[in-house]
């Protein structure tokens, strides 16, 4: 039986997950970020804190490249039935920046908050490009309840222990990532699979 449109593109997203086994090396250059900003919190006041953020925040991406390259993980170079949607998506997550950049002067205490939810914006349908949109929309919605409890509840931890949590979110999505795409979980959604 030939496969319907939504199936074939299923089938393509969710090998695209399978061989890029999550692009992992993605939140894994996300949670060394956040985890350099959580030990750097406990160094230095918050408007440098802030500023470095903001400096530094361009470097995740070629850090995932590097991490990429080195464990072999071509999630730059993969095409996919839907990768035109991420250029859209990552767009989605720019769109937080004025928001952070216009807290900054005034505002400063709310800045993490803003980074740590905004950053998280387009995961959802990143999960969708790989057929994972549950996962991915776990992260976000996990990360934004942990993030906003922390801002609210121990504000003396907004620079430390905030961005360390969003640090331990990303390893435990990791984890997931790696687990859910894995030869054994790969032969598992097969073997339930419709022909």
């Amino acid at each position: 039986m030939t496969p319907t449109l939504s199936q074939a593109v299923y089938a393509d997203r969710e090998a695209s997950f399978f061989r890029l086994r999550g692009g992992y090396p993605v939140p894994l250059a996300g949670a060394i970020w956040w985890a350099a900003l959580g030990f750097l919190g406990y160094r230095v006041q918050p408007h440098l804190w802030i500023f470095i953020a903001f400096a530094t925040s361009g470097l995740i991406f070629p850090l995932a490249i590097l991490i990429a390259k080195i464990v072999r993980n071509n999630f730059l170079h993969d095409r996919t039935s839907v990768s035109d949607a991420m250029f859209p998506t990552l767009v989605s997550m720019v769109m937080f920046w004025p928001i952070a950049f216009s807290a900054y002067p005034t505002q400063p205490a709310i800045v993490p908050l803003i980074l740590a939810i905004g950053m998280s914006v387009g995961w959802p349908v990143m999960g969708w490009l790989y057929g994972r949109t549950a996962l991915f929309t776990t992260h976000a919605i996990v990360r934004a309840i942990v993030v906003f409890t922390l801002w609210n509840w121990l504000p003396s931890t907004r620079f430390t222990l905030l961005p360390l949590s969003v640090s331990a979110i990303y390893l435990v999505t990791i984890v997931a990532l790696i687990a859910t795409s894995s030869e054994a979980a790969r032969a598992r959604a097969h073997a339930v699979s419709p022909a």
